[in-house]
């Protein structure tokens, strides 16, 4: 049987070294919001590096890996990782370059337990991330950010996945990324386990103990990001984006978005119109 993990993924071995650039985008004494860009080059896990903060850091494109307190974390815009001070991290970046969204706390905001461990962002939590950005953009950091930045910690904090087995997480991460990077085989469940070679109930079982979800709202969770970005990026024909992000008709997308967000995707089009600068031309104007 091959290594669940080598079906999809090929680190760590070939990975990308950070080069990282940190823009702080609000600072109170309370706590820190920075934009964090990796760009990477061809290297090995990074050298330690101590940490003194509490902190949520938040994917918002790309992927990469985290090793702390001897866990190895595989992070990307569906899981996001609680630091906390005293830890000593490493990074890899397999897959190239990284942006994030990175949250330096003063302790009683969110002290979580040491040790990697992981958050599953679900789409509630995407689009809190969402609206904490554009309230930066907005300047108005002690009354709206500080107010966003407080309803994304209360939804986050709640879904810590802790440590998993390491023959469970190689098989999650490759699930994943299969489901993230749009394998044909990751279509429907019984062919992305035989991808895997493992049976179906395991895939379906391993997924929902690691990740709280099942492989279902994962995969839907995924798409429902997908459309978020859509809507943000000014796309008003509704048809066309169910057709290329795989629903079945228009009304599967509508579906699928209110269970996942409460809101219909015109009323998630008005709350994410804000987030585009004046200029911009989208087709829904």
């Amino acid at each position: 049987m091959r290594h669940p993990a080598r079906a999809v993924l090929s680190y760590p071995v070939g990975s990308v070294r950070g080069v990282l650039s940190a823009v702080p985008l609000a600072v109170r004494p309370e706590f820190t919001v920075s934009a964090v860009t990796c760009a990477g080059e061809r290297a090995p896990w990074s050298a330690p590096d101590l940490r003194a903060d509490h902190r949520l850091v938040l994917v918002r494109r790309g992927r990469f890996r985290r090793w702390a307190d001897g866990v190895a974390a595989d992070l990307d815009p569906t899981v996001a990782y609680l630091g906390s001070p005293g830890e000593e991290e490493r990074f890899a970046h397999p897959a190239g370059g990284d942006v994030c969204t990175s949250l330096s706390l003063a302790p009683g905001l969110c002290e979580g337990p040491a040790g990697g461990v992981t958050i599953y962002v679900d789409a509630r939590v995407d689009l809190a991330h969402r609206r904490l950005l554009m309230a930066a953009r907005g300047g108005d950091v002690d009354y709206a950010l500080s107010e966003e930045l407080l309803g994304l910690l209360v939804l986050a904090t709640g879904r810590t996945a802790g440590r998993p087995r390491p023959a469970d997480r190689a098989l999650v991460a490759a699930a994943r990324e299969a489901v993230q990077v749009d394998h044909p085989e990751a279509a429907a469940l019984f062919s992305l386990a035989r991808l895997l070679d493992v049976s179906p109930y395991r895939l379906s079982r391993v997924f929902s103990q690691e990740m709280g979800v099942s492989l279902t709202r994962y995969r839907n969770r995924v798409r429902v990001g997908r459309v978020m970005q859509r809507l943000e990026d000014g796309e008003s024909a509704l048809a066309v984006l169910a057709a290329d992000l795989g629903f079945a008709d228009q009304a599967h997308l509508t579906r699928t978005v209110r269970d996942h967000l409460g809101h219909t995707p015109a009323a998630l089009r008005r709350l994410l119109a804000a987030g585009r600068p004046a200029d911009a031309s989208p087709r829904d104007r």
